[in-house]
This record gives structure tokens, C-alpha cells and sequence, in this order.
């Protein structure tokens, strides 16, 4: 969890999904959360590995990311913790990502969790999946480029 003084505070990361996906396009989004999700948030237990984002009715939701219940908030209060969440987007965006995502079948994935200001963003990015080929090329590149560093420093 990384923070600096403008209040910008990653708190989980999807690696994995720069791996497996092309990425076209970032969004910025809120996310519309519970007062214990966002408890749970802040103590960095969140999980967007398989997670994925859907249109529906004109609205964005968020699906399959896991954001752990608070320990010590009582049980009848607490979250479930991979329940549909809606994310915060402008109404021009969303009617873009229509098009993108029905027409040309690409995915919505999220990046990154973060806390900027006090609020929650994520990061949504439009991405098309890569092929095997083009993951073992990136792989070879970047064994390639640390080998390069590595020749540089000695």
C-alpha cells in the first residue's frame, strides 16, 4: 500500500489482469459501498483477481471482486463479501462502453483499488484478451530487457 501527500493510496492491485489482457482504455469510477466494506477497504482486504464489470440497465456493476467482512463489526451489520456493487460513472461513458463492449466484445476488468481523498476509485479498463502467443512474448521481452539492466550495471 503505497500513499503519498496528495492523499493517493493504492490498496489492492490486479497484476494478473495486465498479464492475461490487452488494455485499451482507463476509466476513473467511484463505487457505491457499504460503511464495513469501505472499513475493509481501507485495511487493504480486498481481492480483484476475478473480478469483471458488467452493463446492465444503463448502469455499471461490478462483479466477483471479494472485499472481506470487518472482523470486529458485529455479524448482523457486515457485508457479503462478493455481492454485486455498483460503480459511478457519467452517463456519456457508460453509453460509449455500451457500444465497445456489445459490438466489438471486449471486457471490462478492473486494475486497482485505491483511496483518493477519503473516497474509493477503481480503476475500470476496456481490455481484449491476449492470446498464448502474445503472453510468451511478453514474458521473452521482459526476460530480455532484465538481462539488458543487468549487463548495463556490471
Amino acid at each position: 500500500m503505497s500513499k503519498d501527500s496528495t492523499g493517493y493510496k493504492i490498496v489492492s492491485d490486479n497484476r494478473q489482469a495486465r498479464f492475461q489482457y490487452e488494455i485499451l482504455e482507463t476509466y476513473e469510477t467511484g463505487i457505491e459501498l457499504r460503511g464495513t466494506e469501505v472499513k475493509s477497504i481501507r485495511a487493504g482486504q480486498v481481492n480483484l483477481r476475478d473480478g469483471f464489470a458488467l452493463v446492465r440497465d444503463g448502469e455499471v456493476v461490478l462483479l466477483n471482486v471479494h472485499i472481506s467482512p470487518h472482523e470486529t463489526t458485529n455479524q448482523a451489520f457486515n457485508h457479503d463479501p462478493r455481492r454485486t456493487r455498483k460503480l459511478l460513472m457519467h452517463r456519456e461513458e457508460i453509453r460509449k462502453l455500451i457500444g465497445k463492449v456489445e459490438q466489438q466484445g471486449l471486457t471490462l476488468v478492473p486494475l486497482k483499488m485505491y483511496m483518493k481523498r477519503g473516497w474509493v476509485k477503481v480503476d475500470l479498463a476496456l481490455v481484449k484478451g491476449k492470446k498464448l502467443h502474445d503472453k510468451r512474448e511478453d514474458l521473452k521481452r521482459r526476460d530480455d530487457k532484465r538481462d539488458m539492466e543487468r549487463a548495463m550495471k556490471r
